[in-house]
């Protein structure tokens, strides 16, 4: 290498590092945050998203009803100033702010809510969250397109800013699901200019296209690349916002995330790798942020194939998975094994039965399936999406399953938007999954599994389990409700149609720069509460 080579070399390090440093320092000089988001997102239209990744960004697009504050996550004034329901808990008014605009200039009304809400129910759009409406009156009859008139749906528009929501049933929990994207406005014109108001291939949801009415507007969607937000000027509330903009980026390799974050390209990851955990808790940084995540970490069984349909043979899959190897060895981060579905606590509830590791027991269950140590099993695909993390997890129990059943399977990784589809046609044989929180209610979990939820992907379904949940939800005793989910748990747990492995605990790292960040159960936060302050 001669001497020229050698310093250009140099001058190229130098001028990379200098590049890498100043992305997180130009944006906190200029109130841009930059984002870790782990995955490309599916879409940005509220009503068809069911990942954590698509709320991350149209949260800062969109705003509900309510809001949630930062540490408490307990509901705040929204696109409505206040509300009051009646004495028997089964009728909501809301306010709605008469200065509250759209990106577009128009005012935010009472109408644009019932018009998103019917859309959301609609059978022809198909949306896989509609059943979290179902607490509505009427909800579920239109969904299921037994409702003659959507006049009798229990939402309507008093006058331009009050509207009116009508329950089944009182429902304690109603006003903390107001902030999940289910219930989020749409602007109507916009939709009716881009395609048919409940077209799925709607393309409204563009960059160019997009009318929202949160604090932030769309500027860009780069492909696999990053979407870029700004600062609303037409937010009610845009003189409190103290960020410029935000840029989030689909980063799906935990290591080249972390990379990025010391390089200075990000202000917060998405994840952190397994392996790097414990240095980062040794080092005591500053920048590691660990705590309880109200999710579960499981895996879906496709009960309509042959020889999972056999819940014998689902069972054994369970019993023979070491979770505190995974959550001790290979996670190393606080989490727990999991014995049942529910996080332990969600809301108070905590189940009295629970799955124990019982190998003799497993291998006991598939011989009388008729695999005496796995003999004649099939091999079978274990399918994950892409992750560091997910692809450690399912080598392990691979593992696991061959050592403790003689049983073997192949690992399949897929890009999140393939993995996605394959799980909603029940295009797997077992599949990685993870719940996370709608709100800090039992039965947030617990209807994930009715035969009516449009984000149950195993194929599984129980009148008797249903019954549970629908009593549970049209109670208001709090022991009662309690022991109605302990009872749909207990079904889980015999019935088998998906594995609990472990509850999480959130891991990322986040820059100190980054003010106004509260960690809370729910991994949710409130961009207009946060700021950055320059790097020192």
């Amino acid at each position: 290498m001669n001497r020229l080579t050698a310093w250009l070399g140099v001058v190229l390090v130098v001028f990379s590092t200098v590049l890498a440093r100043t992305r997180v320092d130009e944006g906190n000089r200029r109130g841009i945050l930059h984002l870790g988001n782990g995955t490309e997102l599916e879409s940005l239209d509220p009503h068809l998203t069911t990942g954590v990744p698509e709320f991350q960004v149209i949260s800062g697009l969109l705003e509900g009803l309510v809001r949630e504050d930062n540490a408490t996550l307990e509901p705040r004034p929204g696109a409505a100033d206040r509300w009051e329901a009646n004495e028997a808990g089964t009728v909501y008014t809301f306010f709605l702010r008469e200065d509250a605009r759209w990106s577009n200039g128009d005012p935010v009304t009472a109408h644009d809510f019932v018009f998103s809400l019917r859309r959301m129910l609609s059978p022809e759009l198909g949306a896989e969250y509609a059943y979290m409406l179902y607490v509505i009156r009427n909800g579920r009859a239109f969904n299921e397109g037994r409702l003659e008139n959507e006049e009798d749906l229990g939402v309507r528009a008093v006058d331009d800013y009050t509207l009116e929501i009508t329950l089944e049933n009182p429902t304690p929990y109603f006003v903390n699901m107001l902030n999940h994207h289910s219930f989020y406005p749409v602007h109507a014109s916009t939709l009716r200019a881009h395609g048919g108001e409940r077209d799925r291939s709607n393309r409204w949801a563009r960059p160019g296209n997009y009318v929202g009415n949160g604090p932030f507007t769309l500027e860009e969607w780069s492909l696999q690349e990053r979407i870029i937000l700004r600062k609303s000027e037409t937010y009610w509330n845009r003189e409190d916002v103290m960020l410029n903009g935000m840029v989030f980026y689909p980063i799906e390799d935990a290591q080249t995330e972390e990379r990025m974050f010391r390089s200075g390209l990000l202000h917060k990851t998405s994840t952190i790798p397994l392996s790097r955990i414990p240095r980062y808790k040794r080092e005591a940084s500053g920048v590691l942020y660990s705590h309880p995540y109200l999710t579960t970490y499981y895996y879906l069984i496709n009960t309509k194939r042959k020889p999972f349909d056999d819940v014998r043979v689902r069972q054994a899959l369970a019993l023979s998975i070491q979770r505190e190897l995974i959550t001790e060895k290979i996670l190393q981060a606080g989490e727990k094994p999991a014995t049942w579905f529910t996080p332990p606590g969600t809301g108070g509830f905590t189940p009295s039965q629970s799955l124990e590791e019982d190998i003799a027991k497993a291998q006991n269950l598939l011989a009388e399936a008729g695999y005496p140590g796995g003999e004649g099993f099939p091999e079978f695909t274990l399918m994950y999406n892409t992750s560091e993390a997910h692809r450690t997890i399912a080598q392990v129990v691979q593992q696991m399953w061959n050592q403790n059943l003689g049983i073997r399977c192949q690992l399949a990784n897929r890009e999140w938007q393939v993995y996605m589809l394959d799980r909603r046609t029940l295009d797997f044989d077992v599949a990685r999954a993870g719940w996370a929180g709608d709100y800090a209610d039992p039965h947030n979990f617990l209807d994930l599994h009715l035969s009516t939820s449009g984000n149950n992907h195993t194929g599984w379904s129980d009148p008797a389990y249903d019954d549970l949940i629908a009593q549970a939800s049209a109670s208001t005793n709090q022991e009662k409700r309690f022991a109605l989910y302990d009872q749909a748990e207990a079904i889980l747990l015999r019935d088998m149609p998906l594995i609990p492995v472990y509850w999480y605990t959130r891991n990322y790292l986040l820059d100190p720069s980054v003010k106004g960040w509260h960690p809370n159960i729910l991994d949710r936060h409130d961009y207009t509460e946060i700021y950055l302050e320059p790097s020192k």
